[in-house]
């Protein structure tokens, strides 16, 4: 029975670890030669399979409860200090030493019109699409990949080898979408990826804690607002309607 439960928590960890970034290739590279409505519906049929799997797999395959701890004021406090300062030094160096070169400026036109094929041509539904990113998506996040891939491989493996590989596995996908919008420029989707990959690091640690995704979630909230509100926005501003 252990052997099999090992077996079976190994196959599911593995899945998903790679899944999101098969189906972030799927709608960011192989769905974009299509219409609007098949990008649309390759996401919102990839992002069900993905956040449904952690709880279904947990549930029907392990047999086990799903639960999560209560947040820790220490945890907390430690996951806003790690969100406030990487989001403020983002943005600071966003806006003073990157936001004109002509990278960011082919970046600015390739993320407008991939915002544009999933609908997106206001300001007002870049801002819903936002902000939904940032409260809710970063949750889902910290759900499927901390309180569901950490936790399964914490009990594989020991403490670090599940934080670098947890951690590893998040950034994935993220090396899909930068080589999407910077493509050819290997140095920055390298540095950038490194970036990713100390979030998944450091959120993983701080899961670790506590076995609360409530204690990273805050942290990661304020990362992906200051992304999409102090340097999305800045990229793509120009080529949307105002409404």
């Amino acid at each position: 029975m252990a052997d099999n439960r090992r077996a079976l928590r190994t196959m599911g960890v593995v899945f998903a670890a790679f899944f999101p970034t098969l189906v972030t290739w799927a709608y960011f590279v192989l769905a974009g030669r299509y219409s609007t409505g098949v990008q649309q519906s390759v996401y919102l049929v990839a992002k069900i399979i993905q956040f449904s799997f952690p709880a279904i797999w947990t549930c029907f395959a392990l047999r086990e409860a799903l639960h999560t701890a209560r947040p820790t004021a220490g945890g907390q406090l430690l996951g806003l200090a790690f969100g406030i300062a990487v989001a403020a030094a983002g943005v600071a160096v966003f806006h003073l030493v990157l936001r004109d070169t002509s990278i960011f400026s082919s970046a600015g036109e390739l993320v407008n019109g991939k915002i544009k094929s999933f609908g997106i041509n206001t300001a007002g539904k870049y801002f819903v699409l936002a902000g939904f990113y940032s409260i809710f998506h970063s949750l889902l996040e910290e759900y499927y990949w901390r309180w569901f891939v950490f936790r399964q491989l914490r009990q594989l493996v020991a403490a670090w080898p599940a934080i670098i590989g947890s951690g590893l596995a998040f950034t994935l996908h993220h090396i899909v979408v930068l080589g999407v919008f910077f493509p050819g420029e290997q140095w920055l989707i390298v540095a950038l990826s490194a970036g990713v990959a100390i979030g998944g690091f450091f959120w993983a640690w701080l899961y670790g804690r506590s076995d609360s995704m409530f204690d990273t979630w805050p942290s990661h909230f304020l990362i992906d607002a200051g992304l999409f509100f102090g340097i999305g926005y800045e990229l793509v501003r120009r080529g949307l309607a105002t409404g």
